[in-house]
């Protein structure tokens, strides 16, 4: 099993790389591979709604000139998959919303290449706005059907200058707890397959509200 994590801080060793490898370390122990793909650093553009991904079905965002394909293919191949970012102005970051907007629609429209995969989110904040940007986070969890596993409380930790999130003792085990339970859902779902079968997955239905 394999979980690749994605680390939407232009700091690659900042305080959201400390707390994802808080959670692959636990996956780790276990012998679950995992992989930290740095994004935070590049420059990536935002989906500028074409729907060509929707109409080719080719699992491929249509925009050139970054690495948003190849990390789609990445969560494909992957058993599970970490968002981790940090807050600015209480939301995630710019350049990992411009990321995830683009592969979770992608995703989407390729019959759901994410769905029953297990997906986490976590969040390094200095102060306040952890909950907003976590929320934020896990709405694309929730958007995929993805299966979350839970912590002993929200996935945030707090610290300001690199590496200070070691200090916040709860955080740190807020991430080791998440990252326990994110190994035993994989078990879970990795014993169930062939045994338990899935439910079917339902066309999306949209509904507009004006009339």
């Amino acid at each position: 099993m394999k979980v690749v994590a994605f680390n939407g801080s232009p700091n690659k060793e900042g305080n959201t790389w400390h707390a994802i490898r808080m959670v692959t370390a636990e996956l780790e122990k276990i012998g679950i591979e995992t992989e930290i793909v740095h994004l935070g650093n590049k420059t990536i553009r935002g989906c500028t709604a074409c729907y060509r991904c929707a109409k080719n079905k080719n699992e491929q965002c249509v925009l050139p000139g970054d690495e948003v394909n190849e990390w789609i293919q990445k969560m494909k191949h992957a058993d599970g998959i970490i968002l981790g970012s940090p807050v600015y102005f209480s939301a995630i970051a710019g350049t990992m919303k411009s990321f995830l907007d683009r592969a979770f629609f992608v995703t989407s429209v390729n019959d759901g290449m994410l769905r029953h995969k297990v997906g986490a989110a976590v969040v390094a904040v200095r102060r306040s706005g952890g909950l907003p940007a976590f929320d934020q986070l896990n709405n694309f969890l929730n958007y995929a059907e993805m299966l979350i596993p839970a912590s002993n409380y929200w996935n945030v930790i707090h610290g300001r200058t690199p590496g200070e999130v070691i200090q916040d003792i709860e955080g740190e085990q807020i991430m080791r707890v998440l990252g326990k339970n994110m190994a035993w859902v994989m078990k879970l779902v990795e014993h169930g397959k062939g045994a338990i079968t899935p439910p079917e997955r339902e066309p999306k239905t949209f509904f507009s509200f004006i009339h």
